[in-house]
């Protein structure tokens, strides 16, 4: 029994993963949908945290991701995608993928928006972006059912760091690792 819940999940967990890929035909349709994640991400962003919309008028600029986390038990993975947007319009089309370790269980659909103070900041991301974080958390969420408490600190304390749980079930502890890269389809 234990082997086919566990066969399930990890099942469920790469569908889940699968799924958090941009959809569209063609490059437009797919800058179209990665535009449309952003601005709905910012949209419930400034509602749940009004202060960040000053934020990101000040900074250098800021990224937002979609991302489709999974956690079995030590093992968490995810995968997505996003677009990294500098205060004079410049935009850089990413993906993401990550891995870490810890202790927990679920799957969750989330967006991330990182805003960087500084503009070296925004191009190191940009160039080499990596992330490594630890997070705590407890999800329980279906679009406007349920509720999120989660907290997400960045090493880099010139980056401000949002985490917008969308959908999911999670209890986690773990130490993260993701890596950002150019979308060289969409750039």
């Amino acid at each position: 029994m234990k082997i086919a819940i566990t066969a399930a999940f990890i099942g469920f967990a790469l569908l889940a993963t699968g799924c958090s890929t941009i959809k569209g035909d063609s490059v437009q349709e797919r800058r179209g949908y990665v535009e449309n994640m952003r601005s709905e991400t910012l949209r419930d962003l400034y509602k749940e945290h009004p202060k960040a919309r000053k934020q990101i008028a000040d900074a250098a600029g800021y990224a937002v991701f979609s991302n489709i986390n999974t956690n079995l038990i030590f093992v968490t993975t995810s995968g997505g995608y996003g677009v990294v947007t500098r205060k004079g319009g410049g935009k850089t089309y990413m993906k993401m993928a990550g891995g870490g370790l810890g202790i927990g269980a679920g799957l969750r659909d989330m967006r991330l928006v990182l805003i960087f103070k500084k503009s070296h900041d925004l191009e190191n991301f940009a160039d080499n972006g990596w992330d490594v974080s630890g997070q705590a958390g407890a999800t329980a969420q279906s679009d406007d059912q349920g509720g999120s408490v989660n907290v997400v600190k960045s090493v880099d304390f010139d980056i401000i760091s949002y985490e917008l749980t969308k959908a999911g079930v999670a209890l986690e502890a773990t130490v993260d690792g993701m890596k950002f890269w150019q979308d060289d389809e969409l750039n």
